[in-house]
Formats: structure tokens, sequence, C-alpha cells
């Protein structure tokens, strides 16, 4: 018994060390995830953890729907997502990594998914959306917004190329480097002109689903 707590110690103790240095490390060095780690992040156990159900339940997806994910990776939710808009809908992928678009090409060839004709993959970054405004229904993102250089600036392009009333849903996750706080996910929204609409799940997965208003 002594033996195993102890052994729960000691791990607890190097997670909390391995975040405390990539956290200081993260504060200087903003760079997204690399490539090379594009099939863990569209791994089962990803979606174990992250189920793309409860995503897009969260984030308010919903079918006929124009939707932006931000830094889509190698795909782990793109064509979860895809279908859950179904034909009428659209669902563009933008990544600035031309290595994880060409893994979710890779993906969408696949016999599984050749079905799904809706996604548009971008090669692109959140400074600098290339879409006109009050272009889309939805835009998310999943543990993406803390990687963002300048965040303030991204979060004013997603105002502006979403709809007046279009939504905005961040996902986070711990132990994701990144990760912060629900509080600092919503006031960094509000901040940007953004209404909170819901915040669910929990301490460890969350998304904050935000609504746009323009006059």
């Amino acid at each position: 018994m002594v033996s195993v707590i102890h052994i729960i110690l000691v791990i607890l103790a190097v997670f909390i060390l391995f975040q405390i240095v990539i956290r200081i490390i993260r504060r200087y060095l903003k760079l997204p995830a690399p490539a090379i780690i594009g099939r863990l992040l569209d791994s089962s156990y990803r979606r174990r953890v992250q189920p793309p159900d409860a995503l897009i339940r969260r984030s308010g997806i919903k079918k006929g729907m124009r939707v932006l994910e931000i830094g889509c990776g190698s795909g782990a939710f793109t064509v979860d997502v895809a279908r859950a808009v179904g034909a009428t809908g659209e669902a563009y992928a933008l990544d600035i990594q031309k290595d994880m678009l060409e893994q979710l090409k890779r993906k969408l060839g696949k016999a599984e998914n050749r079905d799904v004709k809706n996604i548009k993959p971008i090669l692109g970054n959140a400074h600098t959306l290339p879409f006109a405004n009050n272009f889309f229904d939805l835009v998310y993102l999943v543990t993406v917004l803390q990687e963002i250089p300048d965040k303030p600036r991204a979060l004013a392009e997603i105002k502006r190329v979403l709809k007046p009333g279009g939504i905005l849903a961040v996902t986070e996750l711990l132990p994701d480097p990144d990760y912060p706080l629900k509080s600092t996910t919503i006031a960094m929204g509000e901040k940007a002109g953004f209404t909170v609409d819901r915040v669910s799940g929990n301490f460890f997965n969350y998304t904050v689903r935000f609504v746009v208003h323009k006059e």
C-alpha cells in the first residue's frame, strides 16, 4: 500500500514539474504543435479523452452550418465535424503548417472517409484569416488559442469573419502545456467583444462557447 502511494506521489510530482518547466518554456516560445506528432494528435487515445461527439455538442455545431476550425492539425475532429454539418454545410480546416494539412488530406483519402466531400483544407494563419466578413456561422479551436502569438489580433479576425450571432467555441484540455483556466479563456473572449453563451465540461476538459454581436 505504501509503495503504491509512493508511486502515485512520484507520478504526480513528475507531472507538476513537467508542467512548470514546459509552461516557462512556452511563455517565451510560442510555436504550433509540430507536424511530427500529428499521428498522436489524431489517435484513438485522444478521441477517448476528447470524444468528437462531445466537442460537437458543446460547441453548438449543427447541420447546415458553415464552420471554420483554426489549427486543425492532422484532422482529429475535422471529419466528425464535417459529417455533423452534413452535405448542406461546409467545414473549413485551417492550419499554418503544410505538413499537417497533408496528413489531413491523406486521412480524407482513406476508404472510410471518401464519402466526406464538404471539407476545405486551407493553409493560413489566425492573424490574417483569408475569408470575407460575416462568412462563418461558427469558428472553433481545440487546444490552439493559447498557441497563437497575438491572441487579440486572432480574436479580432475571428469576430470579423463570423456572422452576427455567430459562435466562437474554445476547447481546452489538461495536460496540454498551454492549458489556461476557464476564467482566463472567458476573460480573453469578453475582452475581445464576445459574450459568453455557455461553459461546459470540467476542470480538465472544457469548452467555452461565445456569441458575437454586431451592430
